[in-house]
């Protein structure tokens, strides 16, 4: 059996600006041998791996994507051979990120890793609005969760922790806007809570929608073209309000 030199690393590429991304990230891309990376991530940030291999590895919703135990068995399989191995995933790679089967076969293999921490999605939608999502006295808790359930998985309690934090964001369902509307709404969510549905944040394609979770429930089917989080809560009131302000402009205009 060939003896196992290299170290993987576990990188976060941060939401989408390649300048989001971290100095330690950064310097790990320069010096990389070979670097698998996911779909979602900038094609600027993968370029910062001036001299490595690059590897497409997929996973992204609704389209054909790489086989988990497959990218685990590459990663493994790259560390015999290179001495810096990158594995480049969007935002953080401890969210949503399946990094934990990842390390899980690193360990195993008996293979040295390191996680590189990135900027979540959340975080950037937070920043790209200007909205706070905590807020002192009267927003103390955040959930970030995701609706989504894989191939053989059971389904979470999503909604119960949605409707008892104070905000809340959800990852990959733009998609099921309207099925997750109904289900807070069954849940007991008042109807009038705000949301808010970003697409590419911290890209110049930044698209923001505001409405009230009844609205959402009535959405048709998802156009969102990138990445998207859903943000609920009593923080985004102010965001409602101005949008509202804003269509009774262009309405008046018109």
């Amino acid at each position: 059996m060939k003896s196992v030199s290299g170290k993987v690393y576990l990188v976060g590429a941060g939401p989408g600006a390649a300048d989001l991304i971290t100095l330690r990230a950064a310097q790990l891309l320069a010096r990389a041998d070979i670097v698998f990376y996911d779909a979602l991530v900038n094609a600027d940030t993968v370029a910062l791996a001036t001299r490595a291999e690059k590897v497409a590895v997929g996973k992204r919703c609704g389209r054909h994507s790489t086989a988990q135990r497959f990218i685990n068995k590459r990663l493994i399989d790259a560390a015999a051979k290179f001495g810096t191995v990158v594995r480049l995933k969007g935002g953080d790679p401890m969210l949503f990120g399946r990094a934990q089967e990842e390390i899980d076969a690193l360990r195993a293999a008996g293979i040295e890793f390191e996680v590189v921490p990135g900027v979540t999605a959340a975080l950037a939608a937070s920043a790209a609005l200007g909205i706070a999502l905590t807020r002192r006295g009267t927003c103390r808790s955040v959930l970030l969760a995701t609706p989504r359930a894989g191939k053989g998985e059971r389904a979470n309690d999503w909604a119960r922790g949605v409707c008892a934090a104070d905000s809340a964001v959800l990852y990959m369902a733009a998609g099921q806007a309207s099925d997750i509307a109904s289900a807070l709404l069954a849940r007991g969510m008042p109807a009038h809570t705000p949301v808010l549905i970003v697409e590419n944040a911290s890209l110049p394609t930044l698209r923001t929608d505001a409405m009230t979770l009844h609205e959402m429930q009535h959405l048709p089917p998802s156009e969102f073209k990138g990445p998207a989080v859903i943000m609920l809560g009593e923080a985004f009131r102010s965001a409602l309000i101005a949008a509202r302000d804003d269509l009774s402009l262009i309405t008046a205009a018109g």
